[in-house]
């Protein structure tokens, strides 16, 4: 089951001609195809959540191969809320920095239940630009090494993740935080193969276009507010390198959740080129890395 989703303002409507003006002219060559297309493309998503669609959607995750329609896209907060236990706590699945609980701690500092959990049919891959570690001044884009991590279906992978709670009241600054992500409901399960009766949110991997037209609704002024400014003008990549400081943090999280976590977080994460795991970049292009300390501002938050 999908919607369809069409562009508001077509290509030459005045809407981007008079926006254009404004900016500089970089901001007039994004790689997003609709923009420079004479035609309006339509934008299909997984359905939209409710109670009885989750469950179907868990059947048939167990019985189908993967298919990213399968899991419930979460397109607004109400989404979100459909998602909500009894006592108002929603399922946060982590994967990257989120697998330290110090981290988690530093974004939600009430949060709960923390634990371990497994999600079959998707994998790691550092794929995107992150507009934070510009910030935060630990980006290099001579090398290339900017990529932060997202998920992405994939038929026979299977991650050690992380599953706890947040309040309902942290759900708008969630979805402002991690505004370049494909919000999906997924059904993690125990180590033990015992699947999670309640579903929890993932971020995962999304597309340029569909940034562009439904994150930034369709302005040039949001889009450079973001990204642009940066220097960015496509975020989901194949030819970057992981920001060297995050890919660290990373991997120090899996392995203080033990050798299990740790040894999946190795073979079951890719660079962009979605061949090279992260085990074998460590040893080869990646060399190094491990060694390399934080900035000392950064230390706590980059130290696993």
């Amino acid at each position: 089951m999908t919607t369809s989703l069409r562009l508001l303002f077509p290509p030459s409507s005045p809407f981007f001609a008079h926006r254009s003006s404004h900016y500089p002219k970089i901001l007039s060559h994004f790689p997003f195809p609709f923009l420079h297309s004479q035609t309006q493309p339509s934008l299909h998503f997984p359905f939209k959540p409710n109670r009885s669609s989750l469950a179907m959607a868990f059947d048939s995750h167990k019985t189908s191969p993967i298919n990213p329609s399968q899991f419930p896209q979460l397109n607004d907060e109400s989404d979100f809320e459909t998602l909500l236990s009894p006592d108002g706590q929603i399922s946060i699945c982590g994967f990257g920095s989120l697998l330290s609980e110090r981290s988690a701690r530093s974004t939600f500092p009430d949060l709960i239940n923390f634990r371990v959990a497994r999600l079959n049919g998707f994998r790691r891959v550092f794929a995107h630009a992150a507009p934070i570690f510009f910030e935060r001044g630990i980006a290099n884009p001579d090398t290339k090494e900017i990529s932060s991590l997202s998920v992405e279906p994939c038929e026979g992978e299977s991650l050690i993740v992380t599953v706890f709670e947040i309040q309902r009241s942290e759900i708008p600054s969630f979805i402002k935080r991690e505004l370049e992500f494909r919000f999906l409901a997924v059904f993690p399960e125990t180590l033990d193969a015992k699947p999670y009766t309640s579903p929890a949110v993932l971020c995962a991997r999304y597309s340029d276009e569909e940034f562009f037209q439904i994150r930034c609704k369709g302005s040039k002024e949001i889009y450079f507010q973001q990204y642009g400014r940066y220097d960015i003008h496509k975020i989901w990549r194949d030819d970057i390198l992981p920001c060297r400081v995050y890919l660290r943090h990373c991997v120090l999280a899996a392995r203080n959740l033990g050798d299990a976590a740790y040894n999946n977080f190795l073979d079951h994460t890719f660079i962009a080129d979605r061949k090279t795991t992260i085990r074998q970049y460590l040893e080869t292009t990646g060399s190094g890395i491990m060694e390399e300390e934080p900035p000392e501002p950064l230390k706590n938050r980059y130290g696993g």
